[in-house]
């Protein structure tokens, strides 16, 4: 497994309450998801990470999910062609901030489209969801990329989930969470599984971080699942992103 000792993320902006979602949930809260974020930022130090915070920039409602914007691996960066045309402009701070890190930066043209919200890692592997955010010529441009760093990669075609990482979660020792139209999926039969119930969905956008697992708040169920597992589980209250179809994963760029 990786460890990570770094990451990006960006506060949200005010604007933020007029963000893209198809959750109808209601508008977020913005005090409260400047709370939520900075609990968020807190977990991450905790486990061990440099946390760079990026200020916030009201000309992108969406910007604090940064994830879209960047895949970034042990061998070199990719910034993204996000699939919301309204997100497109907020890869030009995310490429200025990993020049400092990463000697190969790599990018996708048009007309591909890429949110790293779609693509999985598995040690050497990268899975990636073919939605509405990532387009097929898109997911081509990925994999040569990932090929010449000497990775591996595939495609899995979504029908109903915003992006792959919705239902999915890599969790280390070949242990997988999954829900929704990804249970019971080909690509990952060979691996063990926690399969996520209806109800908890959300719950499987989870990320393994040094031995611990951050899980959204609010899902028992999941979080005995998890605890079973022997690894500490850490939940944080993700209400306000969540109105926004955001998840834990969405909110930083780890490496």
């Amino acid at each position: 497994m990786i460890r990570f000792n770094q990451a990006i993320v960006k506060t949200p902006c005010p604007e933020m309450v007029d963000g893209l979602t198809t959750a109808d949930l209601g508008k977020p809260g913005y005090e409260k998801a400047i709370r939520q974020h900075g609990r968020y930022v807190q977990v991450l130090k905790d486990l061990g990470l440099e946390v760079m915070v990026l200020p916030p920039d009201g000309k992108f409602p969406d910007s604090t999910f940064v994830e879209d914007t960047a895949l970034l691996t042990p061998r070199g960066a990719v910034i993204t062609r996000p699939g919301a045309p309204s997100r497109r402009g907020e890869t030009a701070a995310i490429r200025k901030t990993l020049t400092g890190y990463f000697s190969d930066l790599r990018e996708i043209n048009a007309p591909g489209t890429v949110d790293a919200g779609d693509i999985l890692q598995v040690e050497s592997h990268y899975y990636i969801g073919l939605s509405e955010r990532t387009s097929q010529s898109g997911a081509n441009q990925m994999i040569r990329i990932l090929n010449d760093w000497g990775y591996s990669a595939s495609t899995i075609p979504l029908k109903n989930m915003l992006h792959l990482k919705s239902g999915v979660a890599y969790l280390g020792n070949n242990l997988m969470a999954v829900a929704g139209e990804l249970i019971g999926r080909p690509e990952f039969a060979h691996f063990d599984q926690i399969k996520i119930i209806a109800e908890e969905s959300y719950a499987a956008n989870c990320l393994s971080i040094n031995g611990s697992i951050l899980m959204p708040a609010g899902f028992p169920v999941t979080g005995e699942a998890f605890r079973k597992t022997g690894q500490p589980v850490i939940e944080i209250d993700l209400s306000e992103f969540r109105k926004l179809d955001g998840g834990l994963s969405c909110l930083s760029l780890r490496f």
